[in-house]
């Protein structure tokens, strides 16, 4: 039988010192629970601290992005060499997998990926994730490695994504942890803090959006904290952490990686007539389009958001889309397909 996947992400606070060295405490404990559940999932490990390792070699280190991406391509070796010596024991072999965004928008890059770590789990050999830092030609926030793992577990058609980070969960006014999370709305959100950790560059706010966006593809998402007493085997199990529920609703491996991979190139607001249309399963026409916010050409991907600015779904392009004017001309002409639209 296929085993289920299963993708774990380490934040910097969770696996750095406050002196910003790997926490090898934590990645000797990383190593034993992980041992103890390969042989019932393929795991793929996302985890951030190479900037937090390797910017202390670096002369006034500033945070700027040429610092940064200095400091990741000293600490991403100290990183995985970490890793590498605490997971020897248990016998498990571990392959660095370093990515870029346009790994996931680019779909043939994509399955040629994922190839890879269907040959990686054959061997009982685990990648470890990490953003290609020293590379990107974006700001390291356009994909924070929430994001990565978040891809990666939709992407794959992951059992569970967890979130290991410095606090114990979600917590509410009172601080105490909420074992359990329905739906993340505007409610929970109003919990969080907008403070992020020295060495991390997410956030609270950045693991329940990729949570909402994992829950809504059918995956459960645990908020949890390696500093509990065998955290990840806890989570696994929903036993310690916030647990953030998975929508009941099955969604192809094609619209998942629509819907996730694609990079989005503009956002379209309909009238109240075309959103509901789509809701149930139809196609947007020209005429329902109330606002483009910038030119689109066929097979590019696309939000759409209702008359409030609400985004509720993700399509591709059917026909090259200038301006409003230029598509009200057209009227009943689709712009997207029913089958090219994934509900979010």
């Amino acid at each position: 039988m296929k085993k289920p996947v299963l993708v774990i992400k380490f934040g910097s606070a969770a696996i750095t010192t406050k002196e910003g060295d790997v926490d090898e405490r934590i990645v000797l404990e990383i190593a034993r629970q992980t041992a103890q559940l390969q042989s019932k999932y393929n795991i793929v490990l996302v985890s951030s601290g190479a900037v937090a390792a390797g910017k202390k070699y670096l002369k006034n280190y500033d945070g700027s992005l040429s610092a940064r991406k200095a400091a990741a391509a000293i600490g991403n070796p100290l990183l995985v060499r970490t890793y590498s010596t605490y997971f020897k024991p248990f016998n498990i072999a571990l392959a660095q997998s370093l990515c870029e965004r346009q790994h996931f928008a680019n779909r043939t890059q994509f399955l040629q990926l994922k190839d890879t770590y269907q040959e990686l789990w054959k061997n009982n050999i685990i990648p470890i994730a990490n953003e290609n830092d020293v590379v990107s030609n974006k700001e390291l926030k356009f994909s924070d490695n929430d994001e990565l793992a978040t891809l990666i577990a939709v992407g794959f058609g992951a059992e569970q994504l967890l979130f290991s980070t410095s606090v114990p969960g979600v917590l509410d006014t009172k601080g105490k942890v909420i074992s359990q999370i329905s739906m993340i709305d505007k409610d929970v959100f109003s919990f969080v803090k907008k403070e992020k950790s020295a060495v991390g560059l997410g956030g609270m706010t950045s693991k329940l959006n990729f949570a909402r966006l994992a829950n809504q593809m059918g995956i459960q998402t645990v908020i949890f904290s390696m500093q509990t007493a065998d955290g990840i085997l806890k989570a696994v199990k929903g036993e310690t952490g916030t647990v953030c529920l998975p929508q009941k609703k099955k969604v192809s491996s094609r619209n998942k990686w629509l819907a996730t991979g694609s990079l989005i190139k503009a956002l379209v607001r309909v009238d109240e007539g075309a959103a509901n249309a789509i809701q149930n399963r139809k196609s947007l026409l020209a005429v329902g389009v109330m606002a483009i916010n910038q030119a689109l050409e066929a097979g590019e991907v696309f939000q759409i958001a209702n008359e409030k600015g609400e985004v509720f779904a993700v399509a591709k392009s059917k026909i090259d889309v200038i301006d409003v004017e230029s598509i009200h001309k057209k009227k009943n002409v689709a712009i997207a397909h029913a089958d090219d639209i994934v509900l979010l």
